[in-house]
């Protein structure tokens, strides 16, 4: 994937000349985030491809979706924007994991379960996430669907199977154990597309999104469905009676018109690489005050089409977020994040700004506290008016250098070659993405005369921080917030490191407004007629989140997209 081409999908304008707007107001939002996306009104003179369904985006939810619109007798399309040689999907740069509840659990169970999730409209503490006008469908559809992900996933595949990984991430939630909630790894028996970088990977770690994503791409091959790689969707065509009738898209230097006589299901990611849509959307110090180790292709694309044609957002700051690290390699012009999951390790802390700790370190990293706790990094200083976790460091020191790779090597950024890492963390050190100093002094020093951190790094506080944290080592104790006393080791091995932390994670989570039966909904939770969707594009997660909810949804409401979608007749 060449930066040029990346940056070339930033410029759509010379596509769109002559477009008619879908309808009056159609674009007063979208255009103040781009004012780029337009949508095409009637049928042109001849098209180039039809379909009776074209799906928008080749993740997990396009997948589903073509699996099943394709078994329910239509004829299925998919344009994929990236190059089939590099199509790195979130889906299959992600962990492999999803929800899979035991399906002898209580069915009415699983779906308070869901909805706990979804709204959390049914806690007698809590009320937010989607609209009550659609939650509680949502879930109901999660509670048919969801137990029988890996029995549809065995079916696409038999070479697909999957490892038992836990159980409900919300003990205290309704339905959390009578529901036998279950959340499980993906593996793959068969031999996976991708040869990772790193050969001497355990082989638990190779149980990742490749298997979930290689199974799926198996039942496309396997269905000849059609997927036109290269091949970016610009704009939603609308019919007389504002019905969605096509889509139009790029491929090459060449403008092309794609008729769907029945209907077109959007599912092509959030807007993780979309400056416009971050600075609208993320809370925060700018653009530069997040990161995202997902899809750099993810630029939002499904989200301003959709509203071009009227459709309305739910929740449209949410992410799937923790803090982690982020390195000066640009998409869009934005940074990349890596997955930082050796936050919280043996000798190790996070402090913020001025260097003190501000939470147990574990919460940034276990399941489900990690999926929100940007909020955590997010707080404002209303007398400074500054944001003092932002960026936040861990703090380091050669003990763990030398036993501990700060991410991931099989997955995510790293894994799929965005981001170059080594095993012993020594290449981010001397690239001067980790910190170093022979003495915390020096390192806090260094902390300082980062720009970001705004000259607000106190040495003498960096230094009491670090005693204070050694002292709790001896006791066995975290006395000032309980962190895990199976994590607590002292930093007292020079030198030692600071690796600067950002809100962000695999995916921003918030979108188009969709209801059960995934039809995209406008404003007034209308739904616009033929416009479908599924996947973090129009997330349903959007009070909490659990580990592997996204590949979740992406089979059960990519699944009801497709099925929903076929089922329509087909436009005159």
């Amino acid at each position: 994937m060449s930066s040029k081409k990346k940056s070339e999908g930033m410029d759509r304008r010379e596509f769109i000349k002559g477009a008619a707007l879908a309808g009056a107001g159609a674009l007063t939002l979208s255009g103040l985030l781009t004012g780029e996306s337009e949508a095409k009104e009637g049928a042109p003179r001849k098209w180039t491809v039809e379909a009776d369904v074209i799906i928008v985006g080749f993740g997990g939810a396009g997948a589903c979706a073509a699996i099943e619109a394709h078994d329910a007798g239509a004829k299925v399309l998919i344009l994929e924007k990236q190059p089939e040689k590099t199509h790195y999907s979130n889906t299959r740069m992600s962990g492999g994991i999803f929800h899979s509840p035991d399906p002898t659990g209580d069915r009415a169970a699983l779906k308070e379960y869901a909805k706990a999730m979804f709204s959390g409209e049914n806690l007698p503490w809590k009320l937010e996430g989607e609209e009550p006008e659609v939650s509680d469908e949502l879930a109901d559809a999660w509670a048919e669907y969801s137990p029988k992900n890996i029995e549809f996933m065995r079916k696409v595949d038999p070479d697909f199977n999957a490892a038992a990984r836990g159980s409900a991430a919300f003990p205290n939630f309704p339905g959390a154990k009578a529901s036998k909630y279950a959340s499980v790894r993906s593996t793959y028996t068969g031999k996976m597309s991708y040869e990772y970088p790193t050969k001497d990977l355990p082989k638990k770690e190779k149980m990742a999104g490749e298997a979930f994503f290689t199974c799926l791409k198996t039942g496309i091959e396997k269905r000849k469905i059609k997927v036109m790689y290269e091949t970016p969707a610009k704009n939603l065509v609308v019919g007389k009676g504002k019905e969605i009738i096509g889509v139009v898209a790029q491929s090459g230097k060449s403008e092309i018109t794609c008729k769907a006589k029945k209907a077109v299901i959007l599912t092509c990611g959030g807007y993780e690489y979309n400056m416009a849509m971050r600075k609208a959307f993320l809370e925060g110090p700018g653009v530069e005050g997040w990161a995202f180790y997902g899809s750099p292709d993810n630029t939002g694309d499904g989200i301003e089409m959709g509203m071009a044609v009227g459709a309305g957002l739910m929740k449209a700051g949410k992410a799937a977020a923790r803090i982690i690290t982020a390195v000066p390699i640009r998409h869009h012009g934005m940074k990349m994040g890596v997955i930082t999951d050796s936050v919280g390790s043996p000798n190790s802390i996070v402090v913020d700004s001025y260097g003190e700790r501000y939470a147990a370190e574990s919460l940034i990293t276990d399941d489900p506290s990690r999926y929100f706790f940007y909020k955590e990094a997010l707080k404002f200083d209303i007398t400074k008016l500054l944001y003092p976790r932002v960026p936040s460091w861990m703090i380091f020191d050669e003990t763990m250098r030398a036993k501990t790779t700060v991410t991931y090597m099989a997955i995510s950024t790293v894994g799929y070659g965005f981001v170059p890492w080594t095993k012993d963390n020594l290449d981010a050190i001397k690239r001067g993405w980790i910190l170093k100093g022979d003495t915390l002094e020096e390192l806090a020093a260094k902390i300082k005369a980062f720009s970001e951190n705004r000259n607000l790094m106190d040495p003498s506080k960096l230094s009491a921080t670090v005693g204070r944290f050694n002292e709790f080592c001896k006791k066995g104790k975290d006395e000032d917030f309980a962190r895990k006393a199976s994590s607590l080791a002292p930093i007292d091995k020079p030198p030692y490191y600071a690796l600067p932390l950002y809100p962000g994670g695999p995916n921003t989570k918030g979108g188009l407004a969709a209801n059960a039966k995934r039809e995209v909904l406008d404003w007034k939770l209308n739904p616009i007629p033929r416009l479908y969707t599924a996947g973090e594009i129009s997330s349903a997660l959007k009070f909490v989140y659990q580990g592997g909810g996204n590949l979740t949804e992406c089979i059960v409401f990519g699944r009801i997209a497709g099925i929903n979608a076929a089922a329509l007749k087909p436009w005159k």
